[in-house]
C-alpha cells in the first residue's frame, strides 16, 4: 500500500504538481489526427493535464494547441472563427491565419501570437504585447503530440517507430476512461487479472490442439493456459526505459508458458501476444479524475496471418463469447450508468465477469474503484510485482525532479532507440530464458524482419504501371 502523501504525488497532475510537472517533459498526445482533418476546419476542445486548450487546423495545415480562453476577456476560442490567407505559389511566406475570437475579433496563430486585434485603433502595437499560451506540437502515426513542459528544456519527439511508418498503415484510437489515469495503467501491467476478469468456462474446454509444448501456442491454446494457472509467478526485469515484466504460467501439459509485457516510462505499454508485439496502449491523463486510452501502430504488421509477429505462424481464429467495442471517439455503449450492461445470468454461466465488451470489462474494474482510489487502503500480493515497480519509477522521478532537478529517465537521446521495443508470448523450451523473446535476438523478430525485408524489396521491383494518356 501506499501512503496517502505518495498516493497523492502519484495520481494529481495538474499543473505544479510533482506529477503533472514530470509528466509534461515528455511528448503526449493531445488528440488524434482525424479530429481535426482538414486545413481551416472546426476547432476542437482539448483537455490535457488539467489544462483546457483547443486545438485547430489553420488554413496553411499547421496544427496550433492554444489556451481555451482568450487572453482578452476570456472568451472559448472553441467558438473561434478558424479563419486568415493562405500562402500562394511564389510568394514568401505562408500567409496569415489563426483562431479569431468572437467577442471582439482578436485573433491568434498557432504559436499562440496575436497576430490581428481589429478592435484597437490601427496605430495600437497592443497586439505584439499580448499571446495565448501556446504549446508545440508535432504529427506522428495519426497522432496529434504535444510538449507541454518548460521550453528550455524541450526534448525531441521519441519516436516509437511512427516516424517512418507509412500513412496506409498508421492506425491510432483513444477511448475515454473516467478513472484517474494510474488505475487504467496499473490494469496494464497486471498479467494475473486475464486469468478472472477476462475469463470465459468454456476456456477450460478448448481442446489440445497440439501447440501445448515448447514454441509458439495457438490463440484458443493461450486462453486455455490463462484458466487452467490462474496464480501466474511474476518477474520483473529494469530496463533503461521502464521494465519488461514476465508472467509465467504452467500449462496442462506441464510446459511454462511466458507472457512478457513491456513498460515504457512514463505511460505506455506493450502487451504480450504470440509470438510478439509493438502496438502501443498509452494513458493519458486528462486531469485527475479522467483519462484516455490511447493505442496506436508503430511498424508495418509483419504478420500475414494478422496474429502476433511471426509470418510462419498461422493461429486459426478462434472464437470466445466477447465484443470488442469499437474504440476512436465514439461515445460509450458500457458504462456505470448502464452497470456496463452486465448480465448476472451470463455472469453466472458463462463468463466470468458477465460483461460482453472485452474492454469495458477493463473500465469497469478502473472506473469502480472510484476517480481517484485511496491507495492507502490496499494489500496487495505477489502478483502486484510489476505495479508495484511501475509506482516506485513514477514517484521517485517525480520527487527528484521537484527536489533536485533530476532529469527525468527515458527521454529521446542517441543511446535510446524505442523502436526496437516488443511484448512477447511463448512455452518455454527446458533451460529457455524468457529475456530474450522481444528482443533483436529473438528468431521470430528476425524472421519477421526479413519477411518485411522481402516484401519492401519485392514493391520496390514491381513494375510501374502509368494510365495512358486521354484519347489514347
Amino acid at each position: 500500500m501506499l501512503s496517502q502523501q505518495d498516493n497523492e504525488v502519484l495520481t494529481r497532475v495538474g499543473p505544479g504538481t510533482p506529477m503533472g510537472e514530470l509528466l509534461r517533459r515528455y511528448w503526449t498526445p493531445a488528440l488524434l489526427s482525424s479530429e481535426i482533418p482538414e486545413p481551416g476546419g472546426d476547432p476542437v476542445r482539448v483537455r490535457l493535464l488539467c489544462e483546457n486548450l483547443v486545438a485547430f487546423r489553420d488554413l496553411n495545415g499547421r496544427v496550433g494547441l492554444i489556451q481555451e480562453n482568450c487572453p482578452h476577456r476570456g472568451a472559448s476560442l472553441f467558438y473561434g472563427r478558424n479563419e486568415g490567407t493562405v500562402g500562394a505559389p511564389g510568394t514568401p511566406g505562408p500567409g496569415i491565419c489563426g483562431l479569431r475570437c468572437p467577442y471582439h475579433g482578436w485573433q491568434f496563430d498557432a504559436d499562440g501570437a496575436c497576430i490581428d486585434m481589429p478592435s484597437e485603433p490601427p496605430t495600437s502595437t497592443f497586439k505584439d504585447r499580448v499571446r495565448a499560451k501556446a504549446y508545440p506540437t508535432h504529427e506522428s502515426g495519426g497522432i496529434v503530440w504535444t510538449y507541454m513542459g518548460p521550453a528550455d528544456t524541450i526534448t525531441p519527439f521519441r519516436d516509437f517507430g511512427t516516424e517512418s511508418l507509412p500513412r496506409e498503415h498508421q492506425l491510432a484510437t483513444k477511448l475515454g476512461s473516467t478513472c484517474n489515469w494510474v488505475q487504467t495503467m496499473e490494469g496494464n501491467v497486471d498479467t494475473a487479472h486475464i486469468s478472472w476478469l477476462h475469463m470465459f468456462d468454456a476456456a477450460e474446454e478448448v481442446p489440445d490442439d497440439g501447440s501445448d509444448k515448447p514454441g509458439y501456442p495457438s490463440n484458443a491454446m493461450t486462453w486455455k493456459f490463462w484458466i487452467h494457472d490462474r496464480a501466474p509467478r511474476l518477474e520483473v526485469q529494469d530496463t533503461w526505459y521502464g521494465f519488461r515484466y514476465a508472467g509465467l504460467r504452467t500449462t496442462p501439459n506441464e510446459h511454462t508458458n511466458v507472457r512478457i509485457t513491456e513498460y515504457i516510462f512514463p505511460y505506455s505499454t506493450i502487451i504480450a501476444a504470440v509470438p510478439f508485439n509493438t502496438r502501443h496502449l498509452m494513458v493519458v491523463p486528462v486531469d485527475d479524475h479522467n483519462c484516455f486510452r490511447y493505442t496506436f501502430n508503430v511498424s508495418v504488421d509483419a504478420n500475414p496471418h494478422g496474429y502476433g509477429g511471426g509470418p510462419l505462424h498461422d493461429y486459426s481464429p478462434f472464437e470466445t463469447p466477447f465484443t470488442r467495442q469499437a474504440g476512436g471517439i465514439t461515445p460509450r455503449d458500457y458504462v456505470e450508468d448502464n452497470t456496463y450492461l452486465i448480465d448476472r445470468d451470463v455472469q453466472r454461466t458463462e463468463t466470468f465477469s458477465g460483461i460482453r465488451d472485452f474492454v469495458s470489462q477493463d473500465l469497469m474494474v478502473t472506473e469502480s474503484m472510484g476517480p481517484v482510489y485511496d491507495r492507502s487502503q490496499e494489500r496487495l500480493g505477489t502478483i502486484d510485482k510489476a505495479i508495484i515497480r511501475m509506482r516506485s519509477l513514477l514517484i521517485r522521478a517525480a520527487k527528484s525532479l521537484t527536489a533536485e532537478g533530476t532529469t527525468p529517465p527515458a527521454l529521446a537521446g542517441p543511446d535510446h532507440d524505442f523502436t526496437r521495443l516488443r511484448g512477447a508470448d511463448k512455452i518455454l523450451a527446458d533451460g529457455e530464458d524468457w529475456r530474450y523473446l522481444g528482443t533483436d535476438d529473438d528468431p521470430a523478430v528476425q524472421e519477421a524482419e526479413a519477411f518485411r525485408r522481402a516484401e519492401v524489396a519485392d514493391a520496390a521491383d514491381a513494375p510501374t504501371v502509368t494510365q495512358p494518356a486521354a484519347g489514347e
